[in-house]
């Protein structure tokens, strides 16, 4: 199998890992300690700094394919992987479109796509400007750089927009704006692409965000019409194929209404890489999106997108406020005793207060109103159980050989 370079130790390295390994390969990962998340399950690694040129040529060497767990690996460090030959995936002029906000929506604008009104912020004066000119409907976004709600802004005023700015930009923050929209909820459109060009599309579900922070999924999108649904998937499918992505891309979507009360949506954000929202697909697809990144960056044959259960969600389980006193495979072993069908999937990180430590998946077996919201109470009952060793509903719990 070929050799994939992972530059990232996160998360979603260590998930590409155990997918890797079903392949008959394990991936080649550059780590920034071996207590990191996807070091403690990889055997290849290159310990060594994504930010410094020799550790990235070090990482790379007798790849087929490098990839990544995130975006933020320098646009110079990839240009230069390119002109070596390595197979870079997404390519430079792809991930560009992902590590600048505003190249994004200006890109996502000239191809068509609905974005919201923007602008780039490049003095106080602009952002006044720009304020006044949406109503005072104003986000504020770091160009570069943000993620789970870090990088972006509501000013609550016009003097408090004026004061952020102000700072920001002392502090040599690249901006933007755009007009906060009438949100009815966040959507995401997932597809993948191989450098040959064949694209497969996952079922468009539902983001619930909180603080910034994607908290559950839903798959499919619970109410979601069939224009809609084929909207933002040919949406997602179009972005792949006009930037020229390879591996698994993200297209989140900020779902609203026009002034005639009909449905539309907007892009928010792209990612190119495995995402947060397609963790649903390790247990409730033919595919799981960390499968089809590996099969598409090494330019294989892509598999079925075909969900296994008519619902499925996924809820995050960041860290509390205080850590259990319970250990955490007690936790688990409570969880499992209670709703056996409940599948975990554990980061390996140390706890922190709203950290991402894992993600519960549940299927459903009920696409009704009542089925889907039984489905998202167990799969938050479990989560919420795993982070607070109490169980919400305040089910007391049967003796283990009773």
């Amino acid at each position: 199998m070929p050799i994939v370079t992972v530059i990232g130790d996160g998360q979603l390295a260590r998930m590409m890992q155990t997918e890797a390994i079903e392949l008959g390969q394990s991936i080649k990962l550059l780590a920034g300690s071996r207590d990191s998340s996807a070091a403690q399950v990889c055997h290849d690694i290159v310990i060594g700094d994504y930010r410094v040129w020799e550790d990235v040529e070090r990482a790379v060497q007798g790849a087929h394919a490098v990839t990544f767990d995130h975006e933020h690996v320098p646009t110079e460090f990839l240009n230069r992987l390119s002109g070596m030959g390595y197979s870079v995936q997404p390519q430079p002029a792809a991930l560009l479109y992902a590590q600048d906000k505003l190249l994004m929506r200006q890109r996502l604008e000239k191809m068509g796509a609905p974005v919201p009104e923007y602008s780039a912020i490049e003095s106080v004066e602009e952002a006044l400007a720009f304020h006044d000119r949406v109503d005072g409907a104003v986000c504020l976004k770091a160009r570069r750089g943000g993620y789970d709600g870090h990088g972006v802004w509501f000013p609550g005023s016009r003097e408090d927009l004026r004061e952020l700015v102000s700072e920001l930009l002392g502090q040599s923050v690249p901006l933007m704006a755009e007009r906060k929209v009438a949100l009815v909820r966040e959507l995401s459109a997932m597809c993948a692409r191989t450098p040959s060009g064949q694209v497969a599309a996952w079922p468009v579900l539902e983001s619930v965000q909180r603080d910034g922070i994607c908290v559950e999924a839903i798959c499919p999108a619970p109410g979601l019409s069939d224009d809609l649904a084929a909207q933002a998937r040919d949406l997602s499918v179009k972005v792949a194929t006009e930037l020229g992505v390879t591996g698994a891309l993200a297209v989140e979507l900020f779902e609203t209404t026009d002034e005639a009360g009909n449905p539309q949506i907007f892009v928010n954000e792209l990612a190119m890489r495995p995402h947060n929202t397609g963790h649903w697909s390790q247990d409730g697809c033919e595919t799981s999106q960390f499968e089809q990144h590996l099969r598409a960056v090494a330019d294989l044959p892509l598999g079925s997108t075909r969900p296994t259960a008519p619902v499925t969600v996924m809820v995050n389980t960041l860290g509390g406020e205080e850590a259990p006193d319970s250990p955490i495979a007690y936790r688990f072993a409570e969880v499992w005793r209670r709703f056996p069908s409940v599948k975990i999937h554990w980061y390996g990180k140390e706890w922190r207060p709203g950290r991402k430590l894992g993600h519960v998946n549940l299927c459903g077996y009920d696409a009704t109103a009542e089925g889907i919201a039984e489905t998202r109470k167990i799969a938050n009952l479990a989560a919420e159980y795993i982070v607070n060793g109490k169980w919400a509903d305040g089910y007391v719990g049967k003796p283990e050989n009773s």
